[in-house]
């Protein structure tokens, strides 16, 4: 029997729609999050060394990384559209174009990484036995690349039509099996951070193998990829890369812009940059169910867009926004009450407390908007417009937040300072992805009947 498209129920009740896709979203970033730290905390365990080695050869992921998800959106995007116009056959070919694309990002990537690999360690800064640690890491996860970005790629392909749970799942699968070999083969097997290594590449290889067993063998998704079309198509192309590469671009520039923070921010103290990492690791667990909720509606409006189904369209979004302020301003008021608690648990230094508490009652106040500025650039994005993201980073990092950070250091002004103009960045972004979106509203007729 032909499985049919998520359109029907979505259609039928779009905000109970929104949460379905959003809950597995964020359940699966929690549990990568949680891995990230345990993993980090066995590499550590090996010692200083060790885990500087392995900081390394974090900058050259973030790059994979920001060009698998910044290209998984155009193709997620792209299908729910398809999907919402009801035309299968231009959503598979979606799909196909996305393993086309990973099959020549794994090859290219592969081999940068096994010819150039020692050489960008260096440029980086590793030298020494830091750089003989990083390399014997980077080197082992380098003939992993292809599975990393076909997991992200079949994520992506599950979440165009919908579909979360599966991917959560096998989410699951793989860090449970990856921090169960991280001790035996980094200690057991004495293999340091090669171990490490080795269990991610291991636990992918079950990720990617349990992404091909659900799609070819048990046949349970609505997209079907048939491998013997796997050709070029340079429409579909250009749609996936109209969104997925200033998407990939944003996260460089954000990366980017965290070095010129902590640049700034080290002529303070290096308490101030540790206080900065701290709050930012906050961030980022406080802006998953936001993230969740962006993410979920790439694929509802994508396809209510599809579908011309404007005024549900409208009626999502709208809902996706409020419940992401209402959201943030309980953060806003549980974090600000707790802040002097919430520090101590990553840091015993006092200074780094003091300052962490601070700036987190600071950019607090920026926490409503930035779910505003999330959600808003992600309907663009399942709009098929993905220059509004880039757009607005650039303002928010590069034009607002660090030339002011900088200029204020320059002037002798307290560290407050750098913290406020981080959070008028913020807003200035938030009303530019706003009114982004509202203008694509306008542009395609976007409105309640």
């Amino acid at each position: 029997m032909e499985k049919e498209s998520r359109l029907k129920a979505f259609l039928a009740n779009p905000f109970k729609s929104m949460w379905t896709m959003a809950l597995p979203i964020i359940a699966g970033m929690m549990v990568q999050t949680l891995f990230n730290v345990v993993d980090i905390m066995f590499i550590g365990w090996l010692g200083a060394d060790e885990v500087t080695a392995v900081a390394f050869v974090s900058p050259l992921f973030f790059i994979i990384i920001g060009l698998g998800v910044g290209i998984g959106t155009g193709a997620t995007a792209t299908i729910a559209q398809y999907i919402g116009k009801k035309d299968r056959i231009n959503a598979e070919k979606t799909a196909n174009q996305t393993i086309l694309i990973g099959f020549f990002s794994t090859i290219i990537l592969t081999v940068l990484g096994v010819i150039y690999g020692r050489e960008l360690l260096y440029i980086l800064g590793a030298e020494g036995n830091i750089l003989s640690i990083s390399y014997s890491y980077l080197r082992i996860l380098t003939f992993g690349l292809g599975l990393v970005i076909f997991s992200m790629f079949f994520r992506a392909v599950f979440a165009g039509e919908g579909e979360t749970k599966i991917p959560m799942i096998i989410g699951l699968i793989g860090t449970i099996l990856n921090l169960i070999l991280d001790p035996i083969l980094i200690f057991t097997f004495e293999l340091g951070v090669r171990g490490a290594a080795f269990a991610t590449i291991i636990s992918q290889i079950v990720m990617v193998l349990s992404y091909l067993y659900i799609i070819f063998i048990k046949k349970s998704t609505y997209i079907q990829f048939n491998l013997r079309d796997l050709q070029f198509d340079r429409f579909i192309l250009s749609k996936i890369f109209q969104i997925g590469i200033p998407s990939s671009l944003s996260m460089l520039i954000i990366s980017f812009g965290q070095v010129v923070m902590n640049k700034i921010l080290v002529n303070y103290s290096t308490e101030a940059v540790a206080a900065y990492q701290i709050v930012s690791r906050l961030d980022m667990l406080l802006f998953m169910p936001i993230l969740g909720i962006a993410i979920s509606l790439t694929t509802i409006v994508g396809m209510f867009y599809g579908s011309k189904e404007f005024e549900k369209l409208l009626a999502v979004v709208y809902y996706g926004i409020n419940r992401a302020v209402i959201i943030t301003t309980v953060s806003v008021i549980i974090f600000f009450i707790l802040a002097k608690n919430i520090l101590p648990v990553f840091s015993s230094n006092s200074l780094v407390i003091d300052i962490g508490v601070t700036y987190l009652k600071i950019i607090i106040l920026a926490y409503p908007a930035v779910g505003i500025s999330v959600i808003c650039s992600r309907v663009c994005q399942a709009l098929g417009q993905g220059m509004p993201l880039l757009i607005t980073t650039i303002t928010r990092v590069i034009l607002l937040t660090a030339p002011m950070s900088y200029y204020f250091y320059l002037i002798g002004k307290p560290i407050e300072w750098v913290w406020y103009s981080q959070v008028f960045a913020i807003l200035i972004a938030a009303a530019i992805s706003y009114f982004w979106m509202r203008f694509y509203f306008k542009k395609f007729n976007i409105v309640r009947s």
